[in-house]
């Protein structure tokens, strides 16, 4: 793997290739002297590629050699040229990543390496998503001109452009919903590996969906602790059997599950036709006289009847001709008639008002219906999302996907996710986050999670803050630009509220494992770390694999290898080829992954399964590597 960048992105993305996938990787950097210039503004992210922009040349050498030693080489160059990038490996490399911050670099990098190997996988970083969409069309088509071999099958995968605005909410949108960053998403349905503690004497653990791995045995805090292997234990089994699993007494496990919000809240409804708000039309107060007016005309109309004796419509309407004055004055006839006509022209002047403030209600009413929509008084355990910027309103569309209720709040009356709140009548407060009065306008005191997504850090944390005052245990999610102070807030806020659930992380943290699973290809879903192991996600098509075709789900199953967690129902031809992304809400279409499948069902060669695999397995399976008959216990991770 090759990875080509001038900030913290490629820190984040060569160590998720190389900690979590056991890839090799090059990484080219800026020059040091580059590097140090651009230091400044952050164009090389802290940690080790950091210390390259300031350290000698020699010292720089020494690193060098120590990330060799670890499967990772440094290439420092200015530019990344034809020779450059020939000298990085791209003739021979299974991927490229181009995270440059500059469009222009990234696409003139791009043209190069399709050139020098058609073959390649490419994943660009573009914040131009339409120019994206163009780019893929160009170098796939250039890749089968350059080389006529290719199978059209196999270019689903070659070029790949995300933005961090599409890497980024996906993790964050997880994080509200789930709270934990073991997260894999597979055809809009999200899935989260939950650690589950030994059941008592007498009682079975739940696996929910499959048990994924058996913990170690002297692991009792799973989230935090990696067990003690060097003491004897035999650390985390991965995709046990059911008899390994009732054997294992006093073992943890972790299953996997689907993510359902039990919130008290509905879901928010699918969009459709503005509807106009009715029953909000007129206030309360202005209801209520109305309500007197009407009263007082019908009493009137009544009295009428009675006084004068005529038939109870014809007194209605000499009553209604009294209170618009549009009568002759009762100069000539009784006393009581002549009373009731001047109680009905004050009931007259009053309705004018009255019709005056209905009308200017109703305009407003009207406005609001085909504008922002307020949020309901009593909503409950919805997500309150801050920022409607270009990361806001990706994380705003991948909620409503789940059909996860959700309260906005803007401070900018223009902002880009505005019209997407417009079309999907979700709730929108417009105000300052850090004025008091918005949040709570929000709900935030009965919300399920709060999404600090501004492009202010400390608007963000400012936020975050006086939402816990409100409210101690709502689960809080921040974007913050720099890693080392979003580190630094995590462990703070954790200290000071430890029962409530806190996540701080940088875009570059949040979007290196979507650029790495890119780089893997898009029949990688995700990964998911227990303990010092990792589990892949994989998309495998049946045919041409003896393993699984023609088997049933039981004897396709290789404990420890890999395991069939779902079957594809779409047809062939319908089928998108990355199950990794989620719905879209444009196309109609419903998750088709079956979840729940029979032992005894027949795998055939036109089915497409979702797995849980070990990276030794899932290489077996593709034919990567030879068969192996230990245990692999190669799929460390450190």
């Amino acid at each position: 793997m090759v990875v080509c960048g001038d900030d913290g992105l490629a820190r984040r993305l060569a160590a998720e290739l190389r900690d979590v996938y056991r890839e090799h990787v090059t990484v080219v950097v800026p020059t040091t002297s580059e590097a140090r210039s651009g230091s400044a503004h952050g164009a090389v992210g802290g940690g080790r590629f950091g210390l390259l922009g300031r350290i000698p040349a020699a010292r720089a050498a020494v690193a060098d050699e120590q990330a060799a030693a670890v499967g990772e080489r440094v290439l420092e160059a200015g530019e990344p040229t034809e020779e450059v990038l020939a000298r990085a490996g791209v003739t021979r490399a299974a991927a490229l990543a181009l995270v440059y911050e500059d469009d222009a670099t990234n696409l003139r990098a791009a043209l190069i390496a399709r050139r020098l190997n058609p073959r390649l996988r490419l994943v660009i970083r573009l914040y131009n998503r339409k120019l994206g969409q163009h780019l893929e069309e160009l170098l796939d088509q250039a890749a089968i001109v350059a080389g006529p071999g290719l199978d059209l099958r196999e270019l689903d995968s070659s070029t790949t452009v995300l933005s961090d605005a599409d890497t980024a909410a996906p993790a964050l949108a997880a994080t509200a919903v789930a709270g934990t960053s073991k997260i894999v998403q597979a055809d809009g349905l999200l899935l989260r590996a939950v650690e589950r503690t030994p059941p008592q004497r007498g009682q079975t653990a739940d696996p929910g969906l499959c048990t994924l791995a058996l913990l170690s045995a002297t692991t009792s805090d799973p989230a935090g602790n990696e067990g003690s292997e060097l003491s004897g234990d035999q650390g985390p089994q991965l995709l046990p059997d059911e008899r390994a699993v009732a054997a294992a007494t006093g073992r943890g496990i972790v299953a996997l599950e689907a993510v359902s919000h039990t919130g008290a809240a509905q879901a928010t409804p699918r969009p459709g036709p503005a509807a106009l708000p009715f029953g909000s039309l007129f206030s309360k107060r202005l209801r209520w006289s109305l309500a007197g007016i009407v009263a007082a005309v019908a009493g009137i109309a009544v009295a009428s009847w009675q006084t004068t004796g005529e038939h109870p419509l014809h007194a209605a309407y000499i009553t209604l001709l009294d209170i618009f004055t549009i009568n002759d004055p009762a100069v000539d006839e009784p006393p009581q008639r002549q009373v009731l006509q001047i109680l009905s022209g004050f009931v007259g002047l009053l309705l004018l008002p009255v019709l005056v403030a209905a009308a200017l209600e109703a305009l407003g009413a009207f406005r609001t219906a085909t504008a922002l929509r307020r949020p309901p008084r009593r909503l409950s355990g919805q997500v309150v999302l801050l920022g409607l910027g270009k990361i806001g309103t990706r994380v705003l569309a991948r909620l409503h996907e789940l059909q996860i209720p959700v309260v906005c709040v803007e401070n900018d009356p223009e902002a880009r996710g505005l019209a997407l709140a417009r079309r999907l009548r979700i709730p929108v407060v417009l105000g300052d986050v850090t004025e008091e009065g918005v949040l709570e306008t929000a709900g935030i005191h009965r919300a399920h999670a709060l999404l600090a997504l501004t492009s202010s850090d400390t608007t963000n944390l400012e936020a975050a803050l006086y939402a816990r005052s409100i409210n101690a245990e709502v689960r809080v999610a921040l974007r913050l630009f720099d890693d080392g102070f979003a580190t630094a807030v995590y462990r703070t806020l954790r200290a000071a509220h430890p029962t409530a659930l806190t996540r701080s992380r940088s875009v570059t943290h949040l979007a290196a494992p979507a650029f790495a699973g890119a780089m893997m290809g898009r029949q990688i879903l995700g990964a998911i770390p227990v303990e010092r192991r990792v589990l892949l996600f994989a998309a495998v098509d049946v045919a041409g694999h003896p393993q699984l075709e023609d088997r049933t789900i039981a004897e396709s199953f290789q404990p420890g290898a890999w395991r069939v967690i779902a079957l594809d129902t779409t047809a062939p031809e319908d089928r998108r080829p990355d199950l990794a992304s989620s719905t879209r809400e444009d196309d109609g279409r419903h998750p088709g992954l079956v979840w729940e499948l029979h032992p005894g069902y027949v795998l055939r060669a036109q089915d497409r399964v979702v797995l849980a695999a070990t990276r030794r397995g899932l290489a077996e399976l593709l034919g990567h590597v030879a068969p192996h008959t230990t245990d692999h216990a190669g799929d460390g991770y450190r």
